[in-house]
């Protein structure tokens, strides 16, 4: 597949991602509080199928593992919300189809060669097993958010959520400079902005 439609799709799964973040980001800023809109947890599984597309066509198998581990928490985290159901019907056929086509296309279809995963252009192990560190980190955020939210029982983005944001995203820009991949790094560079934005909301918060 041409390099322009690969790096097309994974700048597709960021702008979801992107969009997810600023809206999340201006509902917060004008509440003076943290807020996690709907709308966040419905770009994540679309950014989700998307991104986890353009990781197999990249070869890379730590934004893979990443979006695998996570999709379940963004569909759990929608439900929590109590807005999976009057939900749009394609979003929904989105969200439960895809998982299925894609498994169903890498089970009979797909031809992966294992050793290229982990080697993927010319790339030292430890840099892949950097990459996979920092994803499980990213990602683990939202595993500690599952855990709160369903403590709780409301879907929130608590203080620890965003400190994980940053750790992960740190690691992955660095991950992203070796690899060289353009998504990864404008996508991570923007997210520590509002990471550290959310910090600043909290902790005025507190303040007041």
């Amino acid at each position: 597949m041409k390099d322009w439609l690969v790096y097309g799709i994974g700048f597709l799964a960021q702008l979801m991602f992107s969009s997810r973040l600023i809206i999340q980001w201006l509902r917060s800023e004008k509440a003076k509080e943290v807020k996690t809109p709907t709308i966040f947890w419905k770009l994540s599984l679309l950014g989700a199928i998307f991104f986890f597309i353009y990781g197999y066509l990249r070869d890379d198998i730590a934004i893979m593992i990443g979006q695998a581990l996570i999709y379940a928490v963004y569909f759990r985290n929608l439900q929590l919300k109590g807005h999976w159901k009057d939900s749009n019907i394609f979003l929904k056929i989105a969200v439960i189809v895809s998982p299925i086509l894609i498994t169903l296309y890498m089970v009979f279809f797909a031809t992966l060669d294992w050793s290229k995963l982990f080697h993927g252009e010319n790339l030292a192990l430890w840099i892949v097993l950097m990459g996979i560190i920092g994803q499980i980190i990213y990602t683990g955020r939202f595993i500690y958010q599952w855990y709160y939210s369903e403590k709780n029982q409301e879907s929130t983005l608590p203080k620890t959520f965003w400190i994980i944001s940053l750790t992960g995203s740190a690691i992955i820009f660095t991950y992203a400079i070796f690899r060289k991949d353009p998504v990864l790094l404008s996508a991570h560079f923007f997210g520590a902005i509002i990471y550290i934005r959310n910090l600043i909301i909290i902790a005025k918060g507190k303040e007041s």
